[in-house]
């Protein structure tokens, strides 16, 4: 599945594993869905930072680029990558350390 318009009830797909439309180049997580393990860590509003993410268990860090805003986190990485699904969780990694999770939201 590439998409889905819940309002009107249509799901969008695509053949075979290397459709274009499998991937994307970032995601959203809405602030209330954002967690850090150490508050010290925390992005302040409209601050940017470099750090490596995972949207799956046992994924290879991939390296990305993440955005604080009001309305919460947006994380654009280097390179596409396939399947990124709301309802799953983003990590991101400083080397080995877990900093801060959350839900994507889309």
């Amino acid at each position: 599945m590439i998409g889905a318009d819940i309002t009107n009830n249509l799901l969008f797909v695509g053949e075979g594993q290397s459709h274009p439309g499998l991937y994307r180049k970032g995601l959203f997580i809405r602030d209330d869905e954002v967690h850090w393990l150490r508050s010290d860590l925390e992005m302040k509003e409209d601050e940017i930072r470099e750090y490596e993410v995972r949207i799956r268990y046992r994924q290879p860090l991939q390296k990305a680029r993440l955005f604080r805003k009001k309305s919460g986190m947006y994380i654009i990485f280097h390179k596409l990558q396939r399947g990124i699904t709301p309802g799953q969780f983003a990590a991101w990694y400083d080397g080995e350390e877990l900093i801060g999770s959350g839900v994507i939201n889309r």
